[in-house]
């Protein structure tokens, strides 16, 4: 359609209009029966429990390390009690959803990327459309809709895991009680920090799925293609999330909410 109207066809433009349709054809895809209820199961269990450990290690350090290296700067401004105020309010809102996003964008989306890759340049998916099985509902409904699911509960897992990393942080050097931290932690946050981080953790699950699968599927070229669709995946998953995260501070920010 823009190559028509504005007689533009580069290849940026021409794989934002096949993502596109992609997309278009996974909405499609999602409102017909029968759903592969046993498949997306399956890849919940693979993109979500696979990935806690590596999610739950990474968030520890994150909030440990947030708060060892806040503590100088808080000192010399003799604000040292808001330490817990400050490192909640910056995990919660951007940190913590936003790396762990980017873990899964790395693990999962490259995961997604080789295995669809692998299955169409070994002919997988031309075998099981001549066999009848809808390999589109089957390949790319199932972990498109377990990553857009999998993604929030492996952010908020990480929110927890990362506060009690700030807690371990704030000790280290000083004394706060387990109460006090946590309430210091709760008073903080407000229903413009919580709220807007989840929803938009979402948006990061379903471009992950999108792009792993798109690449995935699409693959061409051999065992080149397989690896070329795993690096890209990862690349341009990654470079959505921040667009997305960009996109999701400026409405909260015109709504009010920060």
């Amino acid at each position: 359609m823009v190559k028509k109207i504005l007689n533009i066809d580069t290849p940026f433009l021409r794989e934002v209009g096949e993502i596109s349709h992609f997309t278009a054809r996974f909405f499609k895809e999602i409102t017909k029966p029968k759903q592969e209820y046993e498949e997306f199961i399956n890849q919940c269990f693979w993109i979500g429990y696979k990935t806690l450990t590596l999610v739950g290690i990474t968030a520890f350090i994150m909030g440990l390390v947030l708060t060892i290296q806040s503590r100088p700067t808080l000192v010399e401004f003799g604000a040292e009690s808001l330490l817990p105020s400050m490192v909640s309010v910056s995990l919660i809102r951007e940190i913590a959803p936003v790396i762990t996003a980017l873990i899964c964008a790395g693990k999962i989306g490259s995961g997604i990327g080789a295995e669809l890759g692998s299955m169409r340049v070994t002919e997988q998916i031309d075998a099981m459309e001549v066999s009848g099985t809808n390999p589109f509902k089957y390949l790319v409904v199932t972990r498109v809709m377990a990553a857009t699911l999998m993604v929030p509960v492996l952010s908020s897992i990480a929110n927890a895991i990362s506060l009690y990393g700030g807690f371990l942080g704030v000790n280290i050097r000083g004394h706060v009680s387990w109460h006090l931290y946590w309430f210091q932690v709760f008073d903080a946050l407000s229903f413009g920090d919580v709220v807007p981080s989840l929803i938009k953790t979402f948006f990061f699950g379903f471009a992950i799925g999108v792009i792993g699968c798109y690449k995935g599927y699409n693959s061409k070229k051999g065992t080149e293609g397989v690896g070329r669709s795993a690096t890209t995946a990862v690349i341009v998953s990654s470079l959505l999330i921040f667009i997305i995260d960009l996109i999701a501070v400026q409405i909260t920010d015109l709504l009010g909410l920060t």
